[in-house]
């Protein structure tokens, strides 16, 4: 079975995050968003990937490679004409993906445990497609089934009332059934061809959806709430031979739980962290605590504060002795004291969609 993971979209609820990185290489847990999935499929014996792009992109692709890193062969084929919808995506993918099932996985999704009960799930059946459901507690943010009788009868996209607490999440199992949904759908009001309708028209035409719910953890990484959650659970997740210290460690620091520590970086005599915790490589801290929750990437500079739950990325310096909760701090940014100059007050530079709690 082949899957097609998505990369595209605009990801503007992450702004200014996504400004300069494409959302699904957010580092989670010391990888990027992407990776994860990949691993996940590839752990699953889904081993070629068909990767949706946003048209013109390089980014990913200089990311990921070839795949062959992970276990896996990448393809990519762009969403011509921009994101037009899931349903879409299937559309531009059909000429890679054969007249075979195949596994459809939206990368911004965090699934903790095995995607292979799902794919048996589906050839056991003998269904159509299998969607993978998870009870949430705003499922308006997502497709909505109507479930009568043990079956899927209909499938709702981001209702205002919905039906019931679940959600379709990211995760589908379709036969080549699904090609001839997705051509036959008008565009949705807002211009997008949407999956749910895809959905619904299969079950019109008389195919078999069923679906299996998610038990364990299932995450939508939406919103920047959403990243933190994802990142805390993707850590939790690691297996104790991924947790590693490679880097110097000075005597007098305190380092407690599991924490990887990447090489060439030096933890200071006076620093104290709880895991579970991420630092990458070439960094120095010193002065400082580190919580739990917290994934540090590479070239870092910390010295002074007091950090938890939190995502700090690539090449970020912060001298700044305060303490920070619930924090993401895009590539290269500074956070530093402010000098006591005339006239005093905070000096501040923040993009759209900025914010900043004092």
């Amino acid at each position: 079975m082949k899957a097609l993971l998505t990369a595209g979209g605009r990801a503007t609820r992450l702004r200014p995050i996504t400004w300069t990185v494409n959302k699904h290489l957010i580092p989670l847990a010391g990888k990027p968003m992407l990776q994860h999935a990949i691993e996940k499929l590839v752990e699953a014996g889904v081993s070629e990937i068909i990767v949706n792009i946003n048209p013109g992109e390089r980014e990913v692709q200089e990311a990921l490679g070839d795949g062959s890193r992970f276990g896996a062969k990448l393809v990519y084929v762009e969403q011509q004409g921009g994101p037009l919808g899931l349903a879409h995506i299937i559309r531009c993918a059909e000429p890679h993906l054969g007249n075979e099932p195949f596994i459809f996985y939206l990368g911004d999704n965090i699934v903790l445990g095995s995607l292979r009960r799902f794919i048996d799930k589906f050839n056991e059946s003998g269904c159509d497609a299998l969607l993978a459901l998870s009870r949430v507690p705003d499922p308006q943010r997502f497709g909505v089934p109507v479930i009568e009788n043990g079956r899927i009868v209909r499938v709702l996209e981001k209702p205002q009332n919905p039906p019931s607490d679940f959600a379709v999440t990211g995760i589908y199992v379709y036969s080549p059934k699904i090609f001839d949904a997705v051509k036959s759908i008008p565009a949705a009001p807002r211009g997008e061809f949407e999956i749910s309708d895809a959905h619904s028209w299969l079950i019109e035409h008389g195919a078999n959806v069923g679906y299996e719910e998610i038990t364990g953890w299932w995450k939508d990484t939406g919103t920047t709430n959403d990243l933190l959650e994802g990142n805390g659970l993707l850590l939790n997740e690691r297996s104790a031979s991924s947790i590693k210290i490679e880097g110097e460690v000075k005597p007098g620091a305190v380092i407690r739980g599991p924490v990887s520590v990447g090489k060439n970086t030096i933890i200071g005599s006076d620093v104290v962290i709880r895991g579970p915790v991420f630092i990458g490589d070439n960094c120095r801290l010193d002065s400082c605590y580190i919580g739990p929750y917290t994934s540090i990437g590479n070239f870092v500079r910390i010295d002074g504060p007091d950090i938890e739950n939190s995502m700090i990325h690539d090449g970020v310096m912060v001298t700044a002795r305060e303490r920070f909760t619930n924090t993401i701090l895009g590539k290269n940014a500074v956070v530093e004291t402010s000098k006591s100059l005339l006239p005093t007050g905070r000096r501040m530079i923040i993009g759209d969609n900025g914010r900043v709690e004092l």
